[in-house]
């Protein structure tokens, strides 16, 4: 058979010409010369190659009554790794198509099933899956119950203020806000436009949203929450009923989903934005659009009230980020913001290219990154600068990869991402840092995954190299046709002993100078 799909724990000796694994877990006793070494660059290109077979999913998915409260639907390529799932589905069917035996390894009890009913696969013993579901059942119930609770508290804060008829910002709490006008996502416009008034998304605590609040223009969704629908989150979590040939990939994404209070969250968020657009009535609204399942939602209530939309491109628009798309969105422009504002031109072309009309996008500029911040200078005899992103499996593995490299003599900084912190040990070469990069006075080079700061990097003229996880393909920031360095976890040693000058690009096709007049003109 060309393919052999085994447990950990049912591994054959032989009749096999290579081998991969699904999981993390190493596979015992399998001879490491025939390990497939390039699989996570097959996984990416894998990846892209499914990326519309997704977004048909999830637009038919989208249209079932609970969608809105999962990312799978939304094709969130950095929440969900259905992506993930897909790209392993169309690996298998190249493999079961080629003359050579391949042996995977899979401990995942519904891709398991999924890829045993392919032809050309041999299936052994499948993994037990009731205890599993069961497991992720108990523990989405669980934190569904925390959200709900931990909701009810934040909506007994106090009244909202009344500010009918303002112009508005929606933000994530973000740590880098304050209560003097400054914004992490829209920079100093609300000192701008005195007019503008600032309101906290549900994942701003209320104690957080406190310290925000401080200012008299900004205030918590949390308050316009009702108690009693709080309390009735624990039963919010995403339904799907998807026959055919990925439901077995579907039902795991429903699982995991399930097993978190995402759901609940998400129901809450609407819940309190519902009733703030009904109470506050807003001339119109902008937030740092990533067009998610809540935000479609978002666009729906906001166009039945005759509340114009801002969606801002905050950041970059990475490659793989498929949420950008249009395509997932079972309603169509119904759900895409009134007017969408880019940073630069590099965004709008990918955004094109994803599939929005150009009579939609402007170029508002990048009030997230001010042409002002210092960088440090190269110093091929610094610390390498370590950005973590904000997804903990691919930060594990990073970091994971720089132990023995530091344990060779090789010094890093590694500084994890501020919205989701990535505890771990220091060990010999690696030390934590809680300064930026544009804190550092030197570094030798900047290794990133996922994060901007690999951007921000090159546009200072730094080396910069991308990291390549085996666990999942991750978004590509840089823009399309400049080439950097990539690197899998054993080829990091190679990429930074000597990295490449980085490539020339315009810090103004990227991030733009913001257009303060169309901004203010546009939340007039």
């Amino acid at each position: 058979m060309p393919i052999l799909l085994r447990l950990p724990t049912d591994l054959p000796a032989t009749g096999f010409q290579r081998w991969c694994t699904v999981d993390a877990e190493a596979a015992a006793g399998l001879p490491s010369s025939l390990r497939m070494v390039d699989l996570p660059r097959q996984l990416e290109t894998a990846f892209d190659a499914c990326a519309r077979s997704w977004a048909d999913l999830a637009r038919g998915l989208g249209g079932q009554p609970s969608a809105g409260l999962a990312h799978m639907p939304a094709c969130a390529a950095n929440i969900s790794d259905f992506g993930l799932m897909l790209a392993w589905d169309h690996l298998a069917r190249a493999w079961a198509g080629q003359p050579e035996t391949t042996l995977v390894v899979c401990s995942d009890p519904w891709l398991f099933r999924h890829l045993s009913q392919m032809q050309g696969v041999s299936a052994g013993r499948p993994p037990p899956l009731i205890v599993p579901e069961l497991r992720l059942t108990l523990r989405g119930l669980a934190a569904r119950i925390k959200v709900a609770l931990t909701a009810a508290r934040a909506s007994l804060a106090g009244p909202p203020p009344q500010a009918a008829g303002q112009p508005w910002l929606l933000v994530y709490g973000h740590p880098a806000s304050d209560a003097a006008g400054n914004d992490a996502y829209f920079g100093s416009l609300m000192q701008v436009v005195p007019s503008l008034r600032r309101a906290l998304h549900v994942d701003c605590p209320i104690q957080a949203a406190r310290r925000l609040e401080a200012d008299g223009r900004t205030v918590s969704l949390h308050r316009f929450g009702s108690p009693l629908a709080a309390l009735g989150l624990w039963h919010q979590r995403w339904r799907a009923a998807a026959p055919g040939p990925y439901r077995w990939l579907v039902r795991r994404a429903v699982a995991l989903e399930g097993g978190t209070g995402s759901a609940a969250m998400i129901a809450w968020q609407s819940h309190c934005q519902r009733r703030w657009l009904r109470q506050v009535k807003p001339a119109a609204v902008a937030w740092p659009w990533e067009n998610h399942s809540w935000e479609r939602t978002f666009v729906r209530l906001c166009r039945s009230a005759a509340v114009r939309t801002i969606g801002y491109q905050h950041a970059t628009v990475g490659w793989r980020e498929w949420n950008y798309g249009p395509q997932s969105n079972p309603d169509g422009e119904a759900s895409l913001p009134d007017r969408i504002f880019a940073s630069g031109a590099v965004a709008i072309t990918r955004l094109r290219r994803y599939g929005h009309g150009p009579d939609r996008i402007s170029e508002a500029g990048a009030l997230r990154f001010p042409e002002s911040m210092p960088m440090p200078r190269h110093d091929p005899a610094a610390p390498v600068y370590v950005a973590l992103p904000f997804d903990g499996r691919v930060a594990a593995e990073m970091v994971d990869s720089l132990r023995p490299l530091g344990a060779s003599g090789m010094q890093f900084r590694v500084k994890d991402h501020p919205m989701s912190p990535y505890r771990f040990q220091p060990s010999p070469g690696i030390e934590r840092t809680d300064d930026a990069l544009s804190g550092q006075a030197a570094v030798g080079a900047v290794l990133y995954a996922l994060t901007t700061v690999g951007l921000e990097a090159l546009l200072a003229g730094l080396p910069v190299v991308r990291f390549v996880p085996a666990c999942r393909p991750v978004a590509d920031i840089m823009p399309e046709g400049v080439v950097i360095a990539t690197a899998t976890a054993g080829e990091l040693a190679t990429a930074l002993a000597n990295p490449t000058p980085p490539p020339a690009l315009s810090r103004g096709d990227v991030f733009a100078r913001p257009d303060i007049i169309l901004w203010r003109e546009a939340l007039s």
